[in-house]
């Protein structure tokens, strides 16, 4: 026997010696693509043998390049030893089949617009420094024989009044983009005071065609927005997940593999190649758009992925006293970062305000509106990194607890991402124990996300299948109630015998249960613990802000009742979407939106949470369903005790 192990899904699988690797991949609901459907290679199925041994039997279709790298051909590879293979995650189902948003256009479309709305309701104007401009130069001749890039200075000096800056990029698109239409010519350039930073020179008149990326680095799942920043339309859209998760699940992995062996560099690719850079390619193609034409970015993301994205060594971000190699990041360009764009674009990165308090954050509070409100609100992001911000537009205190992976399903025996087949929302019937289960597209079940999970566990502890410490009554009589060899409880989601799709039962364990109640604990605990270090309770609380991919298919009522949200008026809560992309679309379209990016950045005020002197005890209090002081859930006590 031989165990393969499938990168960055984490997937694993025994398997015979001899075995072929797609055929064992497929068995391991990994995807792997192979038109040629294992009957010859056609190269599609490349994947990168990370350890361990196979037989090769055809390698025609990979280049030296490939080979000294570690790729090989699935479908024609024998394994004959333990393995652990990295797929293309272009190619990975988990990866390309990602519901970051829930896929709802005019959901989507209507929270970029409310953040629109805030923002223009108090002064921030749409409107950019980058601008496209068509111009005529005069002809060289041999009596006006000076150089090209004099040529069209001295243009700009006599139309604009500005001198001009440029670099060694533009240089080089000089000399034939003048000549190709006769010295007409569009310059795409950032307008200042004193001068034109030239971005890019086109043949002929393009004005028309001025494109920008916001982006949205999650530590699971990235998203990217190709946007016209003449209309302001999100053109297109996509979504994968991070390349980085082969490396771990949450950035504590992340800076400890980075930090080995001088693995920088394979971080920052993980994330600017393998996700980026084949993200950007397929808005491309969807779209017919040129890539000289995207001259502007704008990504946020948290301090750790900020960091790795550029490269940059990262380990005092977990040492104390926790302290980020930068809060604003220098000027870049798309050639600088790696991004296969122009190269002369402008990268911004959304600024920081602590270690783990990143850029995802301050532009989700610039899209929250947050800054503009005389409420209280409290913005809680969902997802690994749990960050929490409380204020409004006097005071911002944020801080960040470890909620892990368990909302993106990480943990969980059968959890999963939120894609097609996930399974997002549980009834249990109270009489047989039987789940009616709902799943994203309406695909037969395969897995459970975040929002299911939430679900799951209100309906076990209200149809009394588990007690408040997350256990199961050892006293039921169901078939979807068992115990293993080492007496841990598990109820059956879905069993195999019944699910022809199925490869083995779907299940969550008590081990699962447990893993849950620390992530919601730990969200809570990190809420209770902000608001209560101004001397306030959940009272003070008048709106509240839930951002993040799980938002979208969030069940409150089901979220209070097992202690992840405060049980106070329902109507106070209110989903803002990805938060962290739409800020980072503001920020894109606005200079001053961006300007008040920065200011937001500045004047928030961080805790750390582990050495804040109650927050250890909360956390603890909040490890049960739903709290250890079950008058703090008033309406769940009722339900539980009437």
């Amino acid at each position: 026997m031989a165990k393969v192990v499938f990168r960055p899904s984490g997937k694993t699988i025994e398997c015979e010696v001899g075995d072929n690797l797609l055929e064992v991949a497929r068995r391991a609901d990994v995807y792997i693509e192979a038109p040629c459907n294992g009957s010859k290679s056609c190269g599609k199925c490349k994947v990168k043998l990370l350890s361990g041994e196979v037989k090769q039997e055809i390698s025609s279709h990979l280049t030296d390049e490939d080979k000294a790298d570690g790729y090989i051909l699935a479908c024609c590879s024998t394994i004959i030893s333990d393995i652990e293979v990295l797929t293309n995650s272009s190619l990975d189902m988990a990866m390309r089949g990602m519901k970051v948003e829930g896929g709802d256009t005019a959901k989507d479309k209507a929270l970029f617009d409310r953040a629109v709305e805030i923002a223009q309701n108090h002064d921030l104007t749409l409107e950019t420094n980058i601008k496209k401009t068509c111009i005529t130069l005069d002809e060289p001749t041999l009596d006006d024989n000076i150089s090209d890039v004099d040529r069209l200075e001295r243009h700009i000096s006599m139309n604009f009044g500005k001198e001009m800056t440029y670099d060694i990029e533009v240089l080089k698109k000089m000399p034939k983009a003048f000549r190709e239409n006769n010295f007409e010519i569009t310059i795409t350039y950032r307008d200042f005071d004193d001068r034109l930073e030239i971005i890019d020179v086109e043949s002929g008149n393009t004005e028309g065609e001025l494109y920008g990326l916001a982006i949205d680095i999650g530590t699971t799942s990235v998203v990217v927005c190709l946007v016209n920043m003449i209309t302001n339309e999100v053109v297109e859209k996509g979504a994968s997940g991070n390349g980085q998760l082969q490396f771990g699940a949450d950035v504590i992995n992340r800076i400890i593999y980075a930090i080995k062996k001088n693995n920088i560099e394979k971080a920052k690719a993980a994330i600017v190649d393998d996700t980026l850079n084949m993200l950007i390619n397929e808005l491309l193609k969807a779209s017919g758009i040129k890539r000289n034409n995207i001259v502007s970015v704008v990504a946020s993301g948290n301090t750790t992925m900020a960091t790795l994205f550029l490269g940059i060594y990262p380990d005092f971000l977990r040492l104390e006293p926790f302290i980020p190699p930068f809060f604003k990041s220098p000027k870049l360009t798309a050639k600088e970062v790696g991004l296969d764009i122009n190269p002369s674009a402008g990268v911004y990165l959304s600024p920081n305000v602590a270690s783990y308090v990143g850029g995802d954050i301050t532009a989700g509070v610039l899209a929250a509106g947050i800054w503009a409100n005389e409420e209280n609100v409290l913005f809680i992001d969902l997802g690994t990194n749990g960050e929490i911000v409380f204020g409004n537009q006097d005071f911002m205190m944020s801080c960040a607890c470890s909620a892990g992976p368990a909302f993106e399903g990480g943990g969980i025996s059968c959890g999963m991402r939120a894609s097609a087949g996930a399974i997002d929302s549980v009834d249990i019937d109270p009489e047989t124990l039987v789940p009616t289960l709902r799943t994203i597209d309406n695909e037969p079940a395969i897995g459970i996300c975040g929002s299911g999970i939430i679900d799951l566990i209100c309906e076990m502890l209200k149809e009394n299948i588990i007690d408040r410490r997350g256990k199961i009554h050892r006293d039921l009589q169901n078939e979807r109630i068992r115990f293993d060899e080492n007496d841990i409880g598990e109820y059956v989601l879905a069993f195999e015998k019944d699910n022809e799709h199925l490869s083995s039962d779907l299940f969550i364990t008590e081990v699962d249960i447990d893993n849950f109640i620390r992530t919601k604990g730990a969200i809570y605990s990190g809420a209770a613990t902000l608001i209560e270090s101004l001397g306030m309770d959940f009272d003070c609380v008048d709106k509240v802000y839930i951002a993040g991919g799980i938002g979208n298919h969030l069940n409150i009522e089901n979220s209070v009742f097992i202690g992840l949200l405060p049980d106070i008026d329902r109507d106070k809560f209110q989903y803002i979407g990805n938060s962290s992309l739409i800020g980072s679309y503001l920020t894109l379209l606005s200079d001053e939106a961006r300007a008040k990016l920065e200011e937001i950045a500045s004047i928030m005020t961080y805790i750390e949470l582990s050495v804040y002197p109650t927050y250890m005890d909360e956390f603890v209090s909040c490890c049960f369903l739903p709290h250890t002081n079950i008058d703090a859930f008033p309406s769940v006590k009722a339900i539980l005790e009437g």
